[in-house]
């Protein structure tokens, strides 16, 4: 009998293995018995953190997330901004992106896991990468302090969203990316000062 996990480890041996499994079967597949049976542990023990599905489901998009988020730092915002677009337009059509369209698509149906995707997706975190681009663009001088703001460092992503929810498909042309950056953020940035 292997020695009992606790408390920290036990719930991140549970998030990894919930993980897997939504990378391997998408939220339709991803069942408390085989996250369970992959973790070595009892539901139970996954009821105990986790209520329902939806707060697993959520959680383990969002262990992926952190796992892959980017945070490049090119030197420059212009290409800080550039490489972020270009990673999220790839990530949306990778398989990380096809979970979290099988997620929102689940979400549909379910108003628990839309709101609890609404509270607690990886959207915080790449708010936190997108101000940590304009906080280091700030101190280099190539952007106004002023311009250190939630509402400006969210344009990007919410433009991109916009673009693929238009065109209905998980990918958008660079040069979409290129015009969000040259011809909307740093414009917006720049008018800060």
């Amino acid at each position: 009998m292997g020695r009992r996990r606790r408390g920290e480890e036990l719930a991140q041996a549970i998030l990894r293995a919930a993980a897997e499994e939504l990378r391997e079967s998408g939220y339709a597949g991803m069942t408390m018995d085989r996250v369970a049976a992959r973790a070595g542990t009892n539901k139970n023990a996954i009821y105990r953190r986790w209520p329902h599905r939806a707060a697993l489901g959520v959680a383990a998009y969002r262990h992926l997330s952190d796992a892959a988020m980017p945070n490049p730092d090119t030197g420059t915002l212009r290409g800080d901004a550039l490489e972020m677009l270009r990673l999220a337009n790839e990530t949306w059509s990778s398989p990380h992106g096809a979970v979290l369209r099988g997620l929102l698509a689940a979400a549909a149906d379910d108003p628990e896991l839309l709101t609890l995707m609404r509270e607690r997706s990886g959207a915080d975190t790449m708010d936190r990468a997108w101000i940590g681009m304009l906080e280091r663009a700030a101190a280099r001088g190539e952007a106004p302090a002023a311009a250190v703001r939630h509402r400006v460092a969210t344009v990007p992503m919410m433009l991109l969203r916009a673009e693929y929810a238009m065109r209905g498909v998980p990918s958008v042309p660079d040069e979409v990316l290129v015009e969000i950056v040259d011809d909307v953020f740093l414009p917006l940035v720049r008018g800060h000062g």
